[in-house]
């Protein structure tokens, strides 16, 4: 709990940009979700700063106008917390247009802003946090759909303007700072949670019978690994489905391909928040075998969950998994064939994954997150 004091003098927001996703928990979406509910915990109900509607009857012309101005945006108070019209799209043109943050004048005394990705906004007169989740954008060798030459520009801006950033692990920490040839100083690491309360109850979709399915949980894209991983799949001879949970990413279709060509494999579009959990808490093993993480999050919601995890040796991985799951080499079909046909086939490995697993949740629970927020805030 926050002394009484903390909580008066120091307001904190949050941004909303994701948090009206459709229940469906995207990544940013479910990070600032965790982030309201960890604050909570410890008794402080942060403001939301929210988009006060798109500007949709407005001519494109005078969107552009609209953006282009210099000066600051007055956010507005509501029950709800803040709101700025159009203020999301419009920081976006705003940056294009004068590469540097949108300014905003909140009303009431500063406190901290804790944006949930690194948004090209500035609340003038608080300390904007801004969460950097991965840099992988800006690394050639990594597909991603983000203009790394953009966000790198963003990046320097926000620092240029006072920004301070934080991470959600010691590993992307390392290569923010690798990537953007920062000071050690400038990137804080506070891993996140793993909120699983609202897990669906009831059947699961696909005739999927629960501890007899194997679960694949995020984007279908390349960095994910799943080409190779449905090939090790198919070399394992396992009977067991291997279901595939996730919106498209790039290369969507060329996975979507190797699924029909694999028997046993099961493709799952977009699920929402509660589908999600009760997939993860269903399955025989929870299976991310990714080239590339910032954190993993599925890895510390099918711990605290009680299933099972092969994860890719890769430095986040094996960070979150903190030697409770089964690391295998993620470009070796042998070694992820041999991972899936010992999880799939024995009872005891699996027991001991999960109770070293359920241990190992805890670091990620809601209320000692809570505890290294409010040291990252400097009111503990």
């Amino acid at each position: 709990m926050v002394p009484e004091s903390a909580q008066l003098n120091m307001p904190i927001c949050i941004d909303g940009r994701m948090l009206n996703d459709g229940g469906a928990g995207t990544g940013v979406g479910q990070y600032a979700r965790t982030l309201i509910a960890a604050l909570q915990t410890a008794g402080i109900c942060p403001s939301v700063l929210k988009d006060g509607g798109p500007a949709r009857h407005r001519p494109r012309i005078r969107k552009l106008l609209a953006a282009a101005r210099p000066w600051s945006r007055v956010a507005f108070f509501s029950d709800q917390g803040f709101y700025v019209r159009d203020v999301f799209r419009e920081a976006q043109v705003f940056f294009n247009m004068h590469k540097r943050p949108m300014p905003i004048a909140l009303p009431g005394r500063p406190g901290i802003m804790h944006w949930s990705y690194p948004l090209p906004l500035q609340i003038r007169g608080w300390r904007n946090l801004y969460t950097v989740h991965d840099v992988m954008p800006l690394d050639p060798g990594i597909p991603s759909p983000v203009d790394g030459a953009r966000l790198r520009t963003m990046l320097n801006a926000l620092r240029d303007t006072g920004g301070e950033f934080v991470t959600v692990s010691d590993t992307a920490r390392s290569q923010i700072i690798s990537q953007m040839g920062w000071p050690m100083h400038m990137v804080a690491t506070c891993h996140q949670a793993a909120d699983i309360s609202g897990a669906r109850q009831g059947a699961l979709p696909e005739s999927l019978c629960e501890g007899d399915y194997l679960l694949y949980v995020g984007a279908v894209e390349a960095r994910k690994n799943l080409l190779r991983l449905l090939e090790a799949y198919h070399a394992s001879g396992s009977p067991t489905p291997l279901v595939i949970s996730g919106p498209d990413g790039l290369d969507a279709a060329a996975v979507d391909a190797r699924i029909r060509m694999t028997p046993g494999a099961i493709r799952l579009g977009l699920q929402p928040r509660d589908r999600v959990l009760q997939l993860i808490a269903g399955a025989r093993a929870l299976i991310l075998v990714s080239l590339a993480e910032g954190f993993g999050l599925p890895v510390a919601e099918a711990m605290a969950l009680g299933t099972p995890v092969i994860s890719a040796d890769v430095p986040a991985l094996a960070e979150v998994g903190g030697g409770a799951t089964l690391l295998v080499d993620p470009l070796n079909i042998a070694a992820l064939r041999d991972g899936l046909i010992a999880i799939d086939s024995d009872p005891l490995l699996r027991d001991r994954l999960s109770r070293l697993g359920a241990k190992r949740a805890q670091h990620f629970a809601l209320e000692p997150y809570a505890q290294r927020l409010l040291k990252l805030y400097g009111i503990a």
